[in-house]
């Protein structure tokens, strides 16, 4: 594998090239090859940009007859009509049969210009400038997204200080005993808790980068509550947990809850192509024209992608197919916490979000280092690296899963018999 030019003329700052130390060439479904033709089971899937697998041909399809057509590509805000085609299958699949009704904001192509726009309107809207975030939470790489996230090495980035940030316990943190909504209920009454009422409470269901850290139902609900206790915008980050990578479209529908901001963008697209969505509580979309803008906020091949992505949610035998794939995992990953109890503390997540604690740092390294070399890609989480991301596509074969674990049980096997 000839790599010379990446160490040449790439950035140091390069990570998952030194992880995965080979030359990717095709993909297909869960399966990408490198060009010597060695093939891996993706479990990382673009960091979970890619939860209908590589190249699904019922997305990548509309994606080739609309590339080959002349059709606008690039749009800013102007009317189109796959802009057009999106936002109608956007809310006849998946709005309207969850009983959401929501304003769409197209901010720009990344996760976290999504979070930017959300934290600003919530701003604009209370005219507060405080936002409560939780620990372990990951928001994005711009300066108002690393504000709100919670890791250290995260935070120092962009070398300057950042303000406004109120720091809160996540469910579950330190410890299942403390009951942290009631926490910040307490503070956000109490006139003597110094704790300033915040324009936002800004949150992700499961925190992906944070180690698979999973808040329950009911926490998610008394923070809803607590939200309109106190008039203060909810908004869910859903830019990794969403999109059906959880087993349902959005992560919050297993609470019934319905934030009053929702960012959605990696798995958006379907293709892995840079879209993402802020979807507003109309009441709240109070922007005036321009005032928030993105050059590349109009782009019209994934809002084909995204559209025919869509479409899938409409089909039974399609959100069957997921819910079974998900039960099938878990029950892969129980088998795996009850095999190596020496290498693995618990399971973590939700549906095909999934993550292994594990005893040490040590251990994960080691098991990633295995799973590449048998062909299989998983990367670790956590504040200490010390969690197993499994992150399959949604549309695995069984095949493609069965394969997949069985290479991860390889790897916990030479670890927990240290070779």
């Amino acid at each position: 594998m000839n790599t010379d030019v990446f160490a040449a003329y790439e950035s140091n700052v390069r990570r998952y090239g030194r992880s995965f130390p080979t030359v990717f060439k095709k993909a297909l479904g869960a399966t990408i090859w490198d060009e010597a033709g060695k093939p891996y089971i993706d479990f990382l899937v673009g960091s979970g940009a890619l939860n209908y697998g590589h190249n699904n041909p019922n997305i990548i399809a509309p994606a080739i007859e609309y590339l080959v057509g002349e059709n606008i590509l690039l749009s800013l805000d102007m009317y189109t009509v796959a802009k057009r085609e999106f936002i109608e299958v956007f809310v006849d699949s998946i709005l309207k049969p969850r009983g959401l009704s929501y304003k769409i904001q197209f901010p720009g192509p990344t996760g976290t210009n999504a979070n930017e726009a959300a934290l600003a309107l919530a701003r604009k809207y209370t005219g507060r400038s405080s936002v409560m975030a939780f620990t372990n939470a990951f928001h994005g790489m711009s300066l108002g997204s690393l504000a709100v996230s919670g890791s250290a090495s995260t935070r120092e980035l962009g070398g300057v200080a950042r303000h406004d940030v109120i720091r809160v316990p996540y469910d579950g943190y330190p410890t299942q005993a403390f009951d942290s909504a009631s926490y910040i209920d307490y503070v956000l009454s109490d006139p003597g808790s110094g704790i300033e009422k915040p324009a936002a409470i800004i949150l992700e269901t499961i925190q992906a980068e944070g180690g698979l850290n999973t808040a329950s139902a009911a926490w998610l609900t008394e923070i809803q509550r607590i939200c309109r206790k106190h008039d203060v915008v909810l908004i869910v980050d859903d830019i990794q947990a969403g999109a059906g990578r959880t087993g349902e479209f959005f992560s919050f529908e297993f609470a019934k809850i319905a934030p009053d901001i929702v960012c959605l963008s990696k798995s958006l697209s379907g293709s892995g192509s840079p879209f993402s969505i802020v979807l507003i509580r109309p009441d709240l979309d109070i922007w005036n024209p321009g005032e928030h803008s993105g050059t590349f906020r109009g782009n019209n091949l994934a809002f084909v992608t995204a559209g025919a992505m869509c479409k899938m949610w409409s089909d039974r035998q399609f959100t069957a197919g997921v819910e079974r794939t998900a039960d099938k995992l878990q029950r892969h990953l129980d088998s795996l916490v009850a095999k190596f109890p020496k290498c693995i503390e618990q399971k973590r997540g939700r549906g095909l979000m999934a993550g292994l604690k594990c005893r040490s740092q040590a251990v994960v390294g080691r098991v990633h280092d295995v799973a590449f070399e048998n062909g299989l890609l998983i990367e670790s989480s956590g504040p200490n690296r010390d969690v197993i991301k499994v992150l399959p596509p949604i549309t695995i074969t069984d095949e493609e899963l069965d394969h997949g674990i069985a290479i991860l049980d390889h790897a916990l096997k030479e670890q927990a018999n240290g070779n």
